[in-house]
This record gives structure tokens, sequence and C-alpha cells, in this order.
């Protein structure tokens, strides 16, 4: 799964803020997780709109990126 696969920015979308696709959570939320030293089981568990494969593709495009 490639990077723009797994995320999309749209401006009908939350006025263009990157979202997993599929969905209208903002990436940010996952950031604000992971900075705040939550897991990524509660990022799932608190957003079960977001498939982990997507969640998990992402992060490997981060990792890659950075």
């Amino acid at each position: 799964m490639n990077q723009s696969s797994v995320i999309r920015s749209d401006p009908d979308i939350l006025g263009g803020t990157p979202v997993f696709v599929g969905t209208r959570v903002p990436v940010q939320a996952l950031i604000d997780y992971i900075e705040g030293g939550h897991s990524l089981t509660e990022f799932l568990e608190d957003f079960p709109t977001v498939p982990q494969e997507i969640v998990i593709a992402a992060l490997e495009q981060a990792h890659i990126h950075a």
C-alpha cells in the first residue's frame, strides 16, 4: 500500500485536512496519540473506522520519509 492510497487531502473533506482514506479521521489524530504516549491499539480502539493496515502503511511511509 502506498502513501497516496492511505492518506487523502480533499478540500471537500474537513477543508483539505489530510485524513485516512475512506474516513474523516485526520492523520494528525494519530500523531497526537503517539506524541501523547498512547499506543497504536488505543488509537485503533478509539477510531474504529480506520483499518489497522492503513495506519501501519502510513507509519511505514512516514518512517521512509523521515
